[in-house]
């Protein structure tokens, strides 16, 4: 579910019921964002039928959120932040019909996978 609201402090303020938002039919989470005052767009994203409550940064909201905001802002090249407790800042990028987006990163794991052929 996407859910623009009308401001970024509408956004900042959202305090969502995760009891209430596992029981949506409609999809895995809910994305919600608003017009940025620093930055072109800012977004939170919740996912609580998935155990995450909020996700800290969301590269594959993006993916939709970047598409969205290029036709609303007619821009090509665009600055987002997410506004978790944690946060970040996504530097975005339409490019044709892919989604570049790039940023500072937590490496989660490093490791190698082995793939075996029959």
């Amino acid at each position: 579910m996407f859910i623009v609201l009308e401001t970024e402090e509408q956004v900042k303020k959202l305090t969502p019921n995760f009891s209430k938002m596992v029981k949506l039919d409609k999809g895995l989470g809910v994305i919600v964002t608003a017009k940025g005052t620093d930055v072109d767009f800012v977004s939170r994203c919740f996912y609580p039928k998935l155990g995450v409550n909020e996700d800290p940064v969301t590269g594959s909201a993006h993916s939709n959120l970047v598409p969205f905001w290029s036709r609303i802002l007619n821009k090509r090249v665009m600055v987002a932040k997410q506004l978790s407790e944690r946060g970040g800042i996504l530097y975005c990028k339409m490019a044709g019909d892919r989604v570049k987006i790039s940023g500072r990163a937590v490496p989660y794991m490093i490791g190698d996978i082995n793939i075996i052929q029959n």
